[in-house]
């Protein structure tokens, strides 16, 4: 089973996130997130917060080991475009588009052993403790 987190609506281009996530496609998360803390683009933060959100949702969520998560997946797609338009001469109004998009990281790895419920105490270690409780009592 594997692990899913989604930001959505960044607002850069998806060709200027792709080229960070190529970065970091099929490594590991700690090496993934090294490479992002010191890869100079602005976009490097936006992955690397949903890759973050991942190993979160993995650890708390799913019971996954943080140490054993790796990328499976990472896929960034064109989200909504803003569309504005800027002065120019002669009193024209220029149109453009401000880009958007949406990381989706996939992560998985190794689950945590489940911890064992202690056995029911036997009958003896019972009468103990309330003799002894009474004793404490008196």
């Amino acid at each position: 089973m594997s692990v899913i987190a989604t930001a959505k609506a960044v607002k850069i281009s998806p060709r200027k996130v792709g080229v960070v996530v190529a970065l970091v496609r099929n490594r590991t998360v700690t090496e993934a997130i090294t490479i992002l803390e010191h890869t100079p683009r602005r976009s490097a933060t936006a992955v690397r917060k949903a890759i973050e959100s991942a190993v979160a949702n993995a650890d708390y969520n799913h019971g996954f080991q943080p140490d054993s998560l790796y990328i499976k997946e990472i896929t960034v797609t064109p989200g909504p475009r803003y569309k504005r338009y800027k002065p120019a001469a002669f009193g024209r109004a220029l149109p453009y588009e401000n880009k958007t998009s949406h990381i989706r990281v996939v992560v998985d790895g190794q689950k945590r052993q489940a911890k064992k419920k202690p056995a029911k105490a036997s009958e003896t270690t019972k009468k103990t403790t309330k003799s002894a409780t009474k004793k404490e009592a008196k």
